[in-house]
């Protein structure tokens, strides 16, 4: 099954998706009022941007290319309608999302410079990596070598680490989540099913993509940190493959593969590279790799027997494939994106806002670290940023 195929699926959706953002937008952008969101002595708004392309688009807003004006500077803005955050009963969700953000500081980690809002939207302005998605990169080669394999699930499972040594599950990991810089080194990004979850407990949310979710998930069973290492191994599979391990079009099909299909090789990989896919993939969570010493499993094992972690860290290893970085800043993102009109539209706020005003008004943090968009629609529903979707159904009994 080709990626192409993977990703018409979603076609649909997202073509119906569009067309009801589009037909919501008003008036112009200079009639907002805005409010600072991160204590700082320079006061940021809309107005000290210059609008250059749309990367992507989700349902509670879009993510636009934009420059500063004072120092040039490129950074990627995502703006979230405040009536969809309330309408889906997401604000919790999106402050807990900003409170695990708000604590990182990882060179695979996303970084958000400044936040401010209207009355009616949210403004998250972030680092830009002009290398865009990595599944953009896949779609394009097919697969990669090990060697390039070894360098992104390297430093992801860095970035795994990390966000485990804080207590926080990812939850979503898959290509579209992925960015690349020009050099080829990740950077994960969108933590919008992020959730603390304190050693020894856990959680019970069925969300994530479906290629990615771990059996237990599938099986309805509570889950801990284990389910990130498992997507580690689906990843480690597609990007090596070219196709996820039990790919399937019909979802159920695919869901009883993931809990009892069998794991099957193309020839030409390696055998640590095998390995560590198997050890990865184990059903049993307590027996996965990663779940006795969590990334010190993975950075001990056979497959980066040669790699130098502190030279990892420190982005000194380099993969064999970087992206062909041209003048456009956005050629390496979805032209089916970056062709819409560019523009950020006035939009009243509405009643549902104005009762509800007092909700974001704690939505600030002392230092500049990242916040995604919240993809966990708490009902069952789909949602949809530049890639696959995301499925979130049946509410945290952790109270999330």
């Amino acid at each position: 099954m080709s990626r192409e195929e993977r990703k018409k699926r979603y076609d649909a959706f997202l073509e119906a998706l569009t067309k009801q953002a589009q037909e919501e937008e008003g008036k112009d952008a200079k009639e907002q009022k805005f409010t600072q969101l991160i204590p700082s002595e320079e006061k940021v708004t809309l107005r000290d941007f210059l609008l250059k392309k749309v990367l992507g688009r989700g349902s509670f807003g879009k993510v636009m290319l934009v420059r500063k004006k004072d120092n040039q500077k490129y950074y990627a803005m995502k703006i979230l309608k405040k009536e969809s955050v309330i309408a889906r009963n997401q604000v919790e969700h999106t402050k807990a999302e900003r409170k695990i953000l708000q604590q990182l500081q990882h060179p695979f980690l996303m970084t958000l410079r400044y936040a401010f809002q209207s009355s009616a939207k949210l403004y998250l302005v972030l680092d830009f990596y002009q290398g865009g998605e990595l599944f953009f990169h896949l779609k394009m080669m097919k697969r990669f070598t090990e060697q390039t394999a070894r360098v992104y699930v390297g430093e992801i499972a860095l970035a795994l680490g990390y966000l485990h040594s804080l207590d926080v599950i990812y939850r979503d990991l898959k290509p579209e989540n992925i960015l690349l810089d020009p050099q080829g080194h990740v950077c994960l990004t969108d933590f919008g099913l992020a959730k603390e979850v304190s050693e020894g407990d856990q959680t019970n949310s069925f969300c994530g993509t479906p290629e990615y979710l771990a059996p237990e998930i599938v099986a309805g069973k509570p889950h801990d940190k284990a389910v990130d290492w498992w997507s580690l191994g689906i990843l480690l599979y597609e990007l090596t493959v070219g196709i996820p391990p039990y790919y399937s079009q019909n979802i159920d099909v695919m869901y009883q593969k993931i809990e009892k299909g069998v794991l099957r090789f193309p020839p030409f990989l390696s055998e640590p590279c095998k390995e560590l896919i198997i050890d990865l993939l184990n059903r049993n969570p307590a027996n996965r790799c990663g779940s006795r010493d969590d990334v010190e499993d993975i950075k001990a094992h056979a497959f980066f027997a040669d790699v130098d972690w502190n030279l990892m860290m420190e982005k000194k290893i380099l993969p064999d494939y970087q992206p062909e970085v041209r003048g456009d800043q956005a050629a390496l993102f979805d032209s089916e994106f970056t062709r819409e009109k560019v523009q950020d539209t006035f939009v009243q706020a509405s009643t549902l806002v104005n009762r509800n005003a007092a909700a974001f008004e704690d939505f600030s943090f002392q230092q500049g670290i990242g916040i995604g968009v919240n993809n966990d629609s708490g009902n069952g529903e789909q949602t949809q940023s530049n890639g696959l979707a995301t499925i979130s159904q049946e509410p945290d009994t952790t109270g999330a």
